[in-house]
């Protein structure tokens, strides 16, 4: 009988067999792939530079299907209007002439580390700005060959592609970034490019962007024509929202704070000339700087942008209340100037009323005549004036009565600004932010 340590030698000699069979297997199928390999793009045996036949190998156009897989997308500049992204770029086409006897489906394809030694289609990004491959540690790019002669060319890179904008709605806006591929040598006679059925396009799950929001993505067709022919062309449209929360906290906050904060100068004193010029003054300063700073960090467009609106109306109210100021000042002394001509009248008034009575004194009846005239005079005006304001409309009434507790205009001016301001600016936002929400609302 065997014992136990013949077993473990009996089960150690035949895991060494097996082994050195799976090693001289993998061995002898290495061999296999490069004779395959030898046999379709061997010397003489393939020429790069002409490109596969058609549907059944017919003089056709060769059909490339393509599909992309985006990554990242990592900046929107509107200043250059261009965006980054960096995607997975695939194509896939049928070579009859890298068919190859898959021996039993033994092999299931094959990987080839070099890629220049086959045709490729010339497809290019005709918005590319710049762009590079990815080679750490090798070089992104994957080539397959399967037996039926078909052709999986992968590749990584990254672009900065042009992405014209319109800014007319900014920052309520939505823009529509496109990626165009198209062939640069070969017209729709020899290659045609189509999207892959199913899902040409795909977007990582955890794409995040710091200012923008991806809604959705279209794929279409873009062929041109040119004075050379007909060039095959694909396009995806990638529509972008803009988050709006960033310029609500930065931009309109705190402009509508700069606007209230001028009003304030409506509720100081006619008298305290400094305190309300500075206040004046330092509010329009801030808002013209934060007017540039917006408009710096974008392009000098020839239209006008919704936030320039936005701007423009708070710069013309905080200037409004500047202005304001100066008139109460106007008001304000020529309230003096009335005010003193009147004292002065008075007292001549009553210089010449004394020297009136004393004319009277001495003639007696002059002095009865002439009060008794006067008299008459007075109750004849003050019933004139009872008439007229019973004439008038209750409204107007109690507005006169409102107003004539201010006695001075200046006061009446400050007391008017503090309602006709901010009655304007709540009209003013009623309208702008109707107008543009809405007007999303209906693009979309």
């Amino acid at each position: 009988m065997m014992t136990r340590r013949h077993h473990l030698l009996l089960i150690l000699v035949l895991l060494v067999v097996q082994g050195a069979v799976l090693v001289c297997g993998k061995a002898n199928f290495r061999q296999i792939e490069k004779k395959i390999l030898d046999n379709i793009i061997g010397p003489g045996k393939y020429d790069s530079r002409i490109r596969p036949h058609g549907i059944n190998n017919t003089d056709g156009p060769a059909l490339v299907k393509v599909n992309i897989y985006i990554r990242s997308i990592s900046e929107i500049d509107d200043v250059r209007m261009e965006y980054s992204v960096q995607l997975t770029f695939r194509e896939q086409w049928r070579d009859e002439r890298l068919q190859f006897d898959d021996l039993g489906g033994q092999v299931r394809y094959l990987t080839l580390t070099d890629p220049e030694k086959i045709w490729k289609p010339d497809l290019f990004f005709s918005n590319e700005k710049e762009g590079h491959f990815h080679n750490i540690i090798m070089p992104n790019v994957l080539l397959r060959i399967h037996p039926n002669g078909d052709v999986l060319y992968s590749i990584r890179i990254s672009l900065v592609l042009s992405c014209p904008m319109d800014l007319k709605f900014y920052p309520l806006d939505k823009q529509t970034c496109s990626i165009l591929m198209a062939s640069y040598g070969y017209t729709t006679e020899d290659l045609v490019f189509l999207w892959k059925e199913g899902d040409p396009v795909q977007v990582t799950k955890n794409l995040h962007l710091p200012r923008f929001t991806l809604e959705r993505f279209f794929t279409d067709y873009c062929t041109s024509r040119t004075n050379t022919g007909e060039y095959s062309c694909l396009k995806v449209d990638l529509l972008f929202k803009r988050e709006f929360s960033y310029y609500l906290i930065q931009i309109y906050i705190p402009c509508c704070m700069l606007v209230i904060v001028s009003w304030v100068s409506f509720w100081l004193d006619q008298n305290a000339v400094p305190a309300r010029v500075s206040l004046g003054v330092t509010t329009l300063l801030t808002m013209a700087t934060q007017t540039s700073g917006i408009n710096a960090s974008l392009p000098p467009v020839s239209y006008t942008k919704a936030i320039d609106v936005w701007t423009g109306v708070c710069l013309t109210f905080v200037f409004g209340a500047l202005l304001e100021f100066a008139l109460v000042n106007y008001a304000s002394r020529s309230d003096v100037h009335k005010k003193m001509a009147k004292e002065q009248q008075k007292k001549q008034w009553e210089l010449e009323h004394a020297a009136l009575e004393a004319d009277h004194l001495e003639d007696g009846a002059t002095t009865f005549a002439m009060p008794l005239v006067h008299h008459h005079g007075d109750l004849h005006a003050e019933k004139m004036r009872q008439c007229e304001v019973h004439m008038k409309s209750p409204k107007e009434n109690l507005c006169r009565r409102w107003m004539n507790r201010f006695p001075s205009r200046s006061k009446r001016i400050d007391v008017i600004s503090r309602i006709f301001f901010p009655l304007m600016f709540a009209l003013f936002n009623l309208v702008y932010w109707t107008t543009y929400l809405f007007r999303e609302d209906k693009e979309e």
